[in-house]
């Protein structure tokens, strides 16, 4: 059974238990009392009184406290690269996936936004009005504490600036760091959040990233995982070999030539794959 929350909290997900049905919605109700109004729209035939209900609490166009089932890019304190949807005098307004799009006032962009374009934001609580805000300025916001950081550990990552060397990536909400382009083998864009690995932390406490797990052992597990998954999705069987071009191979299992080849080999001696007629296939014993 899912806990109630304690208190409503305003940019994140919330367990609350539905108190009574109105003709505008469901009010739920957290411990403190504390109640919010879940709107007709997002209302299923499972919502019933006394049932506990998950919901992201933000606050709408006419600043009241309101629930909704539907998840947004990003929640509070969290990163995302989001599409600039309209502009103002005083500041910019992003999709953040909600009825309501999110404010960047003008004061915390860096340069002037443009419709269309995407940006790096992180939101934020607006202590003055307690209304959800995006913020272009956040350098303040990410650590320069990497003592915790080890390496080959796993973090979640989003990708949002692509240079010469690679792509800057935003670590775990609180770290910055980057993955360099010869280390690539998988396509990467921008706005792309991914689960990738601490390569090595500089003397200057810049953060390098792997997309792949860092010691032998685990990066083999890794390719072999990577290939048997993508050969069992495409039906179990796929017109890629070792002999095959390196981009095509790379643009399907994100592997270079070079360990595609040594683990496909491994995996044929193992018995776990066959070649025939130009094509992988996942053994029969395998799939038993």
């Amino acid at each position: 059974m899912l806990n109630i929350n304690e208190h409503i909290e305003i940019g994140k997900i919330n367990r609350l238990k539905v108190l009574r049905v109105t003709q505008p919605g469901l009010y739920l109700e957290a411990l403190d009392q504390e109640v919010v109004l879940l709107p007709n729209i997002y209302i299923t035939s499972s919502m019933q009184v006394d049932s506990v209900v998950e919901v992201f609490i933000y606050t709408d166009s006419e600043d009241r406290i309101v629930a909704t089932t539907l998840t947004p890019k990003a929640m509070l304190d969290q990163f995302a690269v989001l599409e600039v949807v309209d502009i103002a005098p005083f500041g910019a307004f992003l999709d953040i996936g909600l009825p309501k799009d999110l404010f960047v006032p003008k004061n915390k962009q860096k340069s002037p936004f443009k419709i269309g374009e995407k940006r790096l934001i992180k939101v934020v609580e607006d202590t003055q009005t307690n209304r959800l805000i995006g913020i272009q300025k956040f350098s303040q916001y990410l650590s320069k504490n990497t003592n915790e950081l080890k390496p080959n550990q796993k973090v979640e990552i989003l990708v949002y600036a692509k240079t010469p060397l690679g792509y800057k990536v935003i670590i775990d909400s609180l770290y910055e760091g980057m993955i360099f382009k010869n280390e690539i083998f998988e396509d990467i864009n921008i706005g792309d959040k991914k689960i990738a690995y601490i390569k090595q932390i500089r003397p200057d406490k810049k953060v390098d990233i792997s997309l792949q797990p860092i010691g032998k052992a685990d990066n083999q597990d890794f390719y072999i995982a990577k290939i048997l998954d993508t050969i069992k999705a495409n039906g179990n069987q796929i017109n890629i070999t070792t002999k095959s071009d390196p981009q095509e191979i790379q643009d399907k299992f994100g592997l270079s030539k070079k360990i595609f080849k040594s683990t496909v080999n491994s995996l044929i001696k193992e018995g776990k794959l066959e070649l025939k007629d130009n094509q992988l296939i996942l053994s029969n014993s395998f799939l038993r």
